[in-house]
């Protein structure tokens, strides 16, 4: 499988879990929000829904990486993203 590089990386902090993760692409980010991600909320299934759209080239990957970002803050993790 080729993967889609979403542009700047994301790195989510997750102090409450003690965890630092990068994001390079919308699947890893896509495989947290199936398989990782620690609570059910409304964000995360926007999210969801969202990278799979950005995916399917139906969407904007930008829109799909704005989705994630707010589906972490929901979720507990303070975010920064760098060149």
């Amino acid at each position: 499988m080729i993967e889609v590089n979403w542009g700047e990386t994301i790195t989510l902090y997750a102090p409450k879990y003690k965890k630092i993760e990068h994001f390079r692409t919308i699947e890893k980010a896509q495989y947290w929000l199936r398989c990782k991600w620690p609570e059910m909320t409304a964000q995360r299934s926007e999210a969801l829904l969202k990278t799979q759209l950005a995916m399917d080239c139906l969407i904007p990957v930008g829109e799909a990486k704005n989705a994630f970002i707010t589906a972490a803050h929901a979720a507990g993790y303070s975010t920064r993203t760098a060149t």
